[in-house]
């Protein structure tokens, strides 16, 4: 078994398993908490009766239309909110001068595939909208599940014709419902999403619809991967979804998309998220920075700071 990278302390003492049909209901009330209150310095918009979004600005006034990142959080589909995408999108609107919105979509199991799917679409045709983004210059990035949605909200936009982003950011992303008839992971090199977490989102997403898998649903089954923006896709090498995610870039790039895969040795899933503050974490934020800000071409030069 590999070791977890030693800048990750907290990696001996979380669960392996944390969201559960028993848990997830707990969590995602404290998740969903800090939704109704305004975030500091950005503001909520309602795009629709369903959806809204969390919005940041840059703070100097521009003269012409700025890029957007459109951000969708994880937790496997059934829990999580829009603000754990706050300190963000905060940084990145005012680092890479952008607007940067996190998109509140509903959560399965009471809305599954593809309501999610849907929500996250209305989120980018709002922000393609707004008369001080430019519409060819959009990134959607998600975590986890909300890599997922990213990955089929960018492949919805390629087949509608009606918005082109200009890149996918793909954190650890949940691609494969596939992953969860593996009998070969060992449990041990995994921390807070295990198998059984990850057949709970699933089954949880996709409903109890019959029959194939939808592409759109689980995009490591979407055949044909062409004509998609340049892509980024990072994981740790101790996270459940590091397999799919190896197999989705190497798809990407055969396909002929620009596809960057970067892989963090000992991580596990989320690690970022869990341990903010250690250098592997801020490294592979900072990595993200700058491929944003490398795509879209705007803001100065990306911080070394967390």
């Amino acid at each position: 078994m590999g070791e977890f990278d030693p800048d990750l302390r907290l990696a001996r003492f979380l669960p392996r398993t944390l969201v559960t049909k028993r848990t997830a209901g707990p969590i995602r009330w404290l998740t969903q908490l800090p939704t109704s209150r305004p975030p500091a310095g950005g503001e909520i918009v309602h795009v629709d009766a369903n959806v809204t979004v969390r919005v940041f600005r840059p703070a100097a006034p521009t003269t012409a239309p700025v890029a957007g990142v459109l951000f969708i959080h994880g937790g496997g589909f059934v829990i999580g909110s829009a603000a754990m995408g706050d300190a963000l999108c905060r940084r990145i609107s005012t680092e890479l001068g952008v607007v940067a919105a996190s998109v509140e979509y509903r959560l399965a199991p009471a809305h599954p595939f593809p309501t999610p799917l849907e929500d996250c679409y209305r989120g980018l045709s709002w922000l393609a909208a707004q008369p001080d983004v430019d519409a060819n210059r959009i990134a959607v990035m998600g975590e986890s599940a909300g890599g997922n949605l990213a990955a089929a909200v960018t492949l919805l936009a390629r087949d509608r014709g009606k918005i082109t982003p200009a890149m996918q950011l793909l954190s650890y992303p949940m691609l494969d419902d596939r992953t969860c008839d593996r009998t070969d992971v060992d449990p041990r090199r995994l921390r807070v999403w295990s198998p059984s977490s990850n057949r709970f989102g699933w089954r949880s997403y996709l409903g109890e619809a019959s029959g194939a898998v939808p592409p759109l649903a689980a995009p490591a089954r979407y055949e044909d991967l062409s004509g998609l923006p340049p892509t980024w896709i990072g994981v740790g090498s101790h996270d459940l979804f590091h397999d799919e995610d190896v197999a989705y870039a190497a798809r990407l790039t055969a396909a002929g998309v620009p596809t960057t895969l970067h892989v963090v040795p000992g991580a596990y899933h989320g690690f970022d998220l869990v341990e903010t503050r250690s250098a592997v974490s801020r490294a592979y934020r900072r990595e993200q920075r700058r491929a944003l800000a490398s795509t879209l071409g705007e803001g100065g030069d990306v911080s070394d700071a967390a």
